[in-house]
């Protein structure tokens, strides 16, 4: 097991993440200031796991977003002990995969740049692992949610297909 010990591990809700690069080795942008706890601890660890959850979870997400594990009744417990959560061993960082059935995806990051990080705090992870549940792949179950950054949320749906049109990037379809 890869992963930290039971009791250390941290979990943060983020509202705002980007593809940076999308070649080898591929790249997302997070936004994380030092105002959470969670910034010193990918300052200090350099790695991460981004557990990308389908919308049966929106309002556990929210919940998990909405305490600190500097809240006073965080200070027996942690977050993971809190909301049930599953911490699953990882293969390539220290942090540990969010189990679930409705987590779609696990994956598993270290810090590649952090010359944006002082100015507006963007991250810029590495992915170096992948981890997808079965049953919950995007268009097949697994329906993601995104945050618009006022509590609204804009969740996955009817697929539009236009694959035909885009022959700019063929390359990039399966």
């Amino acid at each position: 097991m890869k992963s930290l010990p039971d009791g250390t591990h941290n979990i943060i809700t983020i509202g705002f993440h980007m593809v940076i690069q999308h070649k080898a080795p591929p790249l997302i942008g997070i936004a994380l200031g030092p105002w959470d706890a969670s910034f010193t601890a990918l300052k200090e660890q350099r790695q991460c796991v981004l557990a990308v959850r389908s919308v049966e979870m929106a309002e556990l997400v929210l919940d998990i977003g909405n305490c600190s594990k500097n809240d006073q009744e965080l200070k027996e417990s942690s977050k993971w002990d809190r909301f049930g959560l599953d911490a699953l061993p990882a293969e390539k960082v220290n942090a540990p995969l969010v189990g679930g059935a409705h987590v779609i995806t696990n994956i598993e990051c270290v810090v590649k740049d952090t010359k944006m990080v002082a100015s507006y705090g963007m991250w810029v992870i590495k992915l170096v692992k992948a981890w997808i549940n079965p049953n919950m792949k995007p268009g097949e179950g697994g329906r993601m949610f995104h945050h618009r950054g006022d509590g609204t949320f804009v969740v996955d749906g009817e697929v539009l297909d236009l694959k035909d049109r885009m022959v700019k990037w063929q390359e990039f379809q399966d």
